[in-house]
């Protein structure tokens, strides 16, 4: 009897555990998932702690690729809420509905999607302002008649006088915001999470992450707001996803849906080894002849010999794995590739000093900090994300984000230490008061942001020596050193298992994910 075709796929995130369910449902492949972690999900992990459930960077669950959607509702369908409704999805000119479950059903558990409403603000100047700005009467009048009028102007002239080529992420964002808006709402923040100057920042991230959102979005969104109901906006699929005004999330976070993910590829016989990493891939003849892995509890080592590798892995890791073979340009360029860490501090309250009306909590899924005086980059309230996540809702259940290097002194920072920056830093901002906290926990992730600066500018170099290994496919995040989103590295695997299936070496659909608007589910002549 022959053994089975097996496919070696590094990390057990999204991109990993994708391509595993696939190669289940689709194939005759053998899915061998290997992580280096105790941990499901990667930056999608949901992080239980004293019942208490954190999200790793906030995770909304919508997409503009039905196959995105239908796959995540075959996992964990929607449950609504008495009351709560939703359209049908309008794809390519057909509606279809959503199937949903009823929350008098309790057969499903807690394996189901909730629908949440999205409200994002940024906090500046010691005050709330809707993201994206919404230019109400209340946000002028905010900013004063001076700062508006300037940023108006600001705007026109950047229309007149547009940069025809963007060189650099600050260019990027002033032709589509002018200078002044720019220099007041973006500089200071984007810099406080990459760490460099957004001249130093490929434009490119900016054409990933913001795609076509800028004033004219802004305004448009904001006019709809007034005449059409919100629903109109998680259904419509032309809608900037910065501006979904609702989203789906799982009952008991991210993290849970991968778990459930999991499960079913191991019933299925795929395999998944959890702290075990791999750490020597042997080339041969352009392609991957075997693999070494190591268990990091007891440091010892096998091989396998796969006849496909899906790689989730960081790409500097990837070419230290791959060794000598690689060139030595190769090898200096994946060296210096940057990444940016992220460390949430979780906070226990009993209430926070900012309240709204009758004294109930405010309802912000998350919050940028803007104010340049604190080094926390993000806020995150985990009790609107979903109410399961906190074991007692009279309780405040707080996400405190910051980003750094490995070499800063906030990564190497003790557990007690940030605890205590993010309780002055919140309480300096008005924001909470720290004889309000009860309880809190800290969580490190490196690499969590692969950054589009250093040596990035060189790395189709690196790309194109990774994509001539015949058998290797480089998917998600980090796996190809591009700031995707959930659905896109998902996406990015799909496609790998279909390149697989249809015996296709070459790796260009994969790099075209997340380079368009539509994420290419529309042909050309229906852009």
């Amino acid at each position: 009897m022959s053994s089975p075709t097996t496919a070696l796929i590094i990390g057990a995130g999204p991109a990993g555990l994708t391509p595993a369910h696939e190669f289940l449902q689709h194939s005759q492949v053998h899915p061998y998932v290997v992580e280096a972690t105790d941990r499901i999900g990667g930056i999608s992990a949901t992080i239980n702690y004293k019942g208490n459930r954190m999200d790793i960077g906030w995770h909304r669950f919508f997409s503009k690729s039905d196959r995105v959607m239908d796959w995540w509702l075959s996992i964990l369908p929607l449950q609504l809420e008495p009351g709560q409704t939703i359209g049908a999805l309008n794809y390519r000119g057909k509606s279809r509905s959503i199937p949903t479950v009823s929350a008098y059903d309790k057969s499903a558990g807690d394996n189901v999607m909730l629908l949440r409403q999205r409200k994002l603000r940024i906090f500046f100047r010691r005050q709330f302002f809707d993201y994206p700005l919404s230019f109400s009467v209340g946000t002028l009048s905010q900013l004063g008649i001076g700062w508006s009028t300037k940023a108006v102007f600001s705007y026109l002239k950047q229309v007149v006088r547009l940069i025809k080529e963007e060189k650099n992420l600050e260019e990027f964002f002033i032709n589509r915001f002018g200078k002044h808006l720019y220099q007041t709402f973006f500089k200071a923040y984007t810099e406080k999470v990459w760490g460099v100057p957004c001249q130093e920042i490929s434009a490119e991230w900016g054409a990933q992450r913001i795609k076509a959102l800028s004033i004219t979005q802004a305004v448009r969104h904001f006019l709809r707001q007034q005449f059409f109901s919100p629903s109109a906006d998680f259904t419509h699929k032309k809608t900037e996803t910065s501006l979904i005004e609702q989203f789906l999330y799982p009952k008991l976070g991210p993290g849970h849906l991968w778990e459930v993910v999991t499960r079913q590829i191991q019933d299925q016989g795929g395999e998944v080894h959890m702290q075990q990493k791999v750490v020597r891939l042997e080339l041969k003849e352009h392609r991957i002849a075997s693999a070494t892995i190591q268990e990091t509890l007891t440091g010892a080592t096998y091989q396998i010999q796969p006849e496909y590798v899906v790689s989730t892995m960081p790409i500097r890791s990837l070419i230290q794995a791959l060794g000598e073979v690689v060139p030595s340009e190769v090898q200096e360029i994946a060296k210096h590739l940057p990444y940016r860490n992220f460390i949430s501090v979780g906070l226990l309250l009993n209430k926070l000093a900012i309240q709204q009306e009758n004294d109930r909590l405010i309802q912000d899924n998350w919050i940028y900090i803007q104010e340049p005086d604190v080094q926390a980059g993000r806020l995150q309230l985990f009790n609107n994300w979903s109410p399961y996540l906190v074991t007692d809702p009279d309780k405040v259940w707080l996400g405190v984000e910051y980003f750094c290097q490995e070499e800063d002194e906030l990564w190497r920072m003790t557990e007690a230490d940030l605890q205590q920056l993010a309780i002055d830093e919140l309480q300096k901002l008005g924001i909470i008061s720290a004889d309000q906290v009860l309880d809190g926990t800290v969580v490190k992730m490196p690499k969590a942001y692969p950054a589009h600066f250093g040596s990035y500018n060189d790395f189709p170099k690196v790309q194109a020596f990774l994509d001539g290994i015949e058998n290797l496919f480089l998917v998600g995040r980090n796996g190809m050193h591009k700031y995707n989103n959930q659905d896109h590295s998902m996406l990015t695997a799909m496609l790998a298992v279909e390149n697989i299936a249809a015996g296709r070496t070459d790796k260009a659909n994969l790099w075209e994910v997340n380079t368009e608007q539509e994420y290419h589910e529309h042909s050309a002549n229906e852009r």
